[in-house]
């Protein structure tokens, strides 16, 4: 038998918050099942946006990203199906305190590789949603990723911050993770109405010398419902412009899963 190819791990990381990771991540992920993909999604912020956001009470999940990173858990048993093709590794506020009991393990930086890795040949592909810092679980996330996505609002306050986040991806990929790619910026919050926009979308190619993921995903209302839906905006507003862009964005990135 032919063996099944190893499914793309793809982290989806920006120490700034707020500039839509965690609708990234859904979204992207629903993009994708509707391809017919099988998706994982792990979700490693101790707020678990992307656990509420997809219709599950962080609050009442027996086990959680913190029991299975500190080796307390399977992350077979703790998997909860998230929609059709979608299977969810939720957070909870105990994802917090991980961070402090992984510094004091030898190899933390492997440990997310290791989890997936047992999973691997489940899925077609594996979304990270990073918390916004770059401490030891985003490094771990970096280092278990075969690509980077930089979700960044569209707006000139929002280049602080991301020459670190690419200082440290240089970092994993000469220590650890020589198959890192940063994929590219995708960029949010986007009104092209706005000359600012606008200019801050011409200049974040050649700023950073990265592909610019396209189109940018637009400024809309429909983004901030759906999370109160426990579903993603292409199940909540399938016609939006915002669901639209996010299909487009998914299917260009197709070809690399």
């Amino acid at each position: 038998m032919p063996r099944k190819k190893k499914a793309a791990i793809i982290a989806v990381a920006n120490q700034k918050g707020g500039v839509a990771k965690t609708t990234t991540v859904a979204s992207l992920a629903a993009a994708f099942a509707e391809h017919g993909k099988r998706v994982l999604l792990i979700d490693l912020d101790p707020q678990a946006s992307l656990t509420f956001s997809l219709g599950i009470d962080p609050d009442v999940v027996e086990l959680s990203t913190h029991e299975v990173v500190l080796g307390q858990a399977e992350i077979g048993d703790a998997l909860v199906e998230a929609g059709e093709g979608i299977d969810l590794l939720p957070a909870s506020i105990d994802l917090a305190g991980a961070e402090a009991q992984l510094l004091t393990k030898p190899g933390r930086e492997f440990v997310l590789s290791s989890v997936i890795d047992e999973v691997r040949a489940d899925y077609d592909v594996v979304l990270l949603d990073c918390s916004p810092s770059l401490g030891v679980l985003t490094l771990a996330a970096l280092t278990a990723s075969t690509g980077l996505i930089i979700p960044m609002q569209a707006e000139m306050l929002s280049h602080r911050g991301v020459g670190q986040l690419l200082d440290t991806v240089r970092d994993v990929r000469r220590l650890l993770n020589k198959k890192l790619e940063v994929i590219g910026i995708l960029p949010t919050m986007y009104d092209g109405r706005s000359n600012h926009a606008r200019e801050v979308l011409a200049d974040l190619g050649e700023r950073y010398g990265l592909p610019v993921l396209s189109p940018p995903i637009p400024r809309t209302v429909r983004f901030a419902e759906a999370p109160a839906i426990g579903r993603s905006v292409l199940d909540t507003a399938r016609t939006s412009k915002g669901a639209q862009a996010y299909r487009d964005v998914a299917a260009s990135l197709l070809p690399r899963l």
